[in-house]
């Protein structure tokens, strides 16, 4: 079994309310479940406007699967132009 974790730092610069946060969210999380079938939820920075922390889990048999699904992933939240990706960290490790 491979997992992959990946922790996604963003930031969100047009938000004026949590409300408008969460309404980007949502949706990116909705796709991201949909069109990759991946665990993804905010992880942290829930209460500021500004910033948002998304968390990301893949399970797999393949490395390079998981690798893929990330990239897919990563692609989809960094095409959007709500929000700006600050910083990423990634794990696959094979358990």
């Amino acid at each position: 079994m491979v997992v992959g974790i990946m922790e996604i730092s963003l930031k969100m610069e047009g938000t004026e309310s949590l409300k408008d946060k969460r309404r980007i969210l949502r949706s990116l999380l909705e796709r991201a479940r949909h069109d990759y079938h991946v665990a993804i939820a905010e992880v942290d920075d829930q209460d500021l406007w500004g910033n948002a922390t998304l968390g990301v889990s893949c399970v797999s048999n393949d490395a390079a699967h998981v690798e893929s699904i990330m990239n897919h992933v990563l692609a989809l939240i960094d095409e959007n132009v709500e929000v700006e990706v600050d910083n990423v960290c990634r794990e696959v490790e094979r358990r």
